[in-house]
């Protein structure tokens, strides 16, 4: 019987020729780590990141259109801390306190991408 352990990566998606706009974003804004993708990858486009134990994959879409309410939710420890470390970098972000035992916030990368950091 086959074991689920726990995700590898998450994969979101921008459009063609975004690869610096993502870098100042994930590694500039928000501290992620760019990580060198496969030279078998390289020719798809996109750009790699890692924090933690956290793999974030931005794959280069022809026809780009960001998903509404998809999204990968980030475990954060000291969500007060992160909230302040948004404000000081001047980007925006709604917290929400609908998740019963949970602080969390919602914010948007540069290509509408939603990401969620909770803090259980």
């Amino acid at each position: 019987m086959y074991k689920l352990k726990m995700w590898d990566h998450v994969q979101l998606s921008a459009p063609y020729g975004s690869e610096e706009r993502a870098r100042e974003f994930y590694v500039g804004k928000l501290g992620f780590n760019e990580v060198e993708k496969p030279e078998t990858l390289k020719g798809n486009g996109g750009i790699w990141f890692n924090i933690n134990n956290v793999d974030l994959h931005i794959g280069i879409e022809e026809d780009f259109k960001p998903l509404k309410k998809a999204h990968p939710a980030i475990n954060v420890e000291n969500l007060e801390s992160l909230i302040e470390h948004l404000t000081n970098e001047k980007i925006e972000f709604k917290t929400d306190n609908r998740f019963p035992g949970a602080k969390r916030l919602h914010l948007l990368d540069p290509f509408k991408n939603r990401l969620e950091f909770i803090e259980k």
